[in-house]
């Protein structure tokens, strides 16, 4: 028996199958979950998130459309699941965005406040909004995941208003582990170590990056995606039932190196 099974829920944010989404759905149904995918509405976006999944062998995906710059559509999508699921008890929101002209060395000052304003949207408010949504549907409590990454710590060049976004979701994160505590609902955020994803690839200089990390973390090398899809498992399942409002690094260590 999967250490997921029984268990359904929503992983916002597949893209293509580089997407770190992806591998969390792969790892998800390995353990048994039944799930649904919101990603970006659009013909050409639901036949690649469609392919993505059929790719890891989960035939039939349940695809449901949805901009999360948007509340009506997160209610209509939240309005499919409560009449497919009398409940869920997990969310995993994968989601990020920021204009890629301004993911440049150089370029954080210059940030004009549109840019700014639609990376901290739809990359940090998406979690609250979600979260509003999706609080009712877990009556017995549940489990909201979030991803992140070091350069919401740390300046890292090029990262830009990106870090900035992703310092907010770490942020919203735990707020909202403070309040729906209570509720038996942990929120907790995952930082991944570099990855070749979609929005990585848009960061100037990620080759050197990927470079300095595998010669600086201490196991010498850039992490694997399923590595974290993994590490989703655990803290949607019930063997991190005490763990909310972490922060957990999956980076081979690098987060802890101090050159």
């Amino acid at each position: 028996m999967g250490l997921l099974e029984g268990r359904r829920g929503l992983i916002f944010g597949i893209a293509n199958d580089r997407s770190i989404a992806c591998y969390v759905a792969e790892s998800f149904r390995a353990e048994g979950a039944e799930c649904g995918y919101p990603c970006l509405p659009g013909e050409k976006n639901e036949r690649r998130a469609r392919k993505a999944l059929e790719g890891i062998a989960i035939t039939d995906p349940w695809l449901l459309p949805c901009d999360v710059s948007s509340d009506e559509d997160i209610d209509r999508a939240f309005e499919q699941v409560r009449a497919r699921f009398d409940s869920i008890d997990f969310v995993v929101h994968s989601l990020a965005y920021a204009d890629r002209a301004f993911l440049k060395p150089g370029k954080f000052v210059h940030t004009p406040r549109d840019v700014f304003a639609q990376a901290l949207d739809i990359s940090a408010y998406s979690l609250v909004a979600i979260a509003q949504r999706a609080k009712d549907m877990m009556p017995k409590g549940g489990s909201i995941l979030a991803m992140s990454y070091y350069g919401s710590q740390k300046a890292v060049p090029g990262y830009n208003v990106m870090g900035v976004a992703k310092a907010a979701l770490e942020a919203c994160t735990r707020y909202l582990s403070l309040e729906l505590g209570e509720f038996g609902i942990r929120v907790n955020s995952i930082s991944a170590g570099p990855l070749r994803t979609l929005s990585s690839m848009a960061v100037g200089g990620i080759d050197e990056i990927f470079d300095w990390v595998a010669r600086k973390a201490p196991l010498r090398r850039n992490i694997d995606a399923g590595e974290v899809g993994k590490t989703a498992v655990y803290l949607v399942s019930d063997l991190s039932t005490g763990v909310t409002g972490e922060n957990h690094f999956v980076d081979a260590g690098y987060n802890i190196v101090g050159l």
